[in-house]
């Protein structure tokens, strides 16, 4: 089971796979032995397969995924996008046209973490409305 560190180390990993055990530590202010344990154990498990961050398939995990649509003030956009890429609940962002400003894919372990993610994206300063969909079945 994954607690806020790992997934606060995953979310790091993700904007650069290839960061240092010691650039990631200062990162997270964590001591380099514990990122270094956790690193390794992230890695025994198969959490972490390559540092590519290749996680388990979506389609045979327990997680809850889920795409989330934010409409963000003009302004405040990069505010907006770097905030949300420090979330390791969000696996992917993208910017797009239309209505919305912004296309969230969520994932997390239970609704709770789910809906503690959501209030975090609607709580970042410029994000002005979002609309969220569970993904239930994959429909091919």
């Amino acid at each position: 089971m994954l607690d806020d560190t790992d997934r606060a180390l995953i979310g790091a990993l993700k904007m650069n796979s290839r960061a240092s055990v010691t650039t990631l530590a200062a990162e997270l202010g964590l001591a380099r032995i514990t990122v270094k344990k956790r690193l390794e154990r992230l890695s025994e498990t198969g959490t972490i397969k390559r540092f590519t961050i290749d996680l388990e398939d979506p389609g045979s995990d327990d997680l809850i995924h889920a795409i989330m649509l934010v409409e963000v003030q003009g302004s405040l956009t990069r505010s907006v996008i770097s905030q949300l890429r420090k979330m390791p609940e969000i696996s992917s962002l993208h910017s797009t046209n239309g209505a919305w400003d912004l296309v969230a894919r969520l994932e997390t372990t239970s609704l709770a973490e789910f809906d503690r993610a959501l209030r975090r994206v609607r709580e970042v300063a410029g994000v002005s409305n979002s609309e969220t969909c569970l993904l239930l079945d994959r429909a091919y």
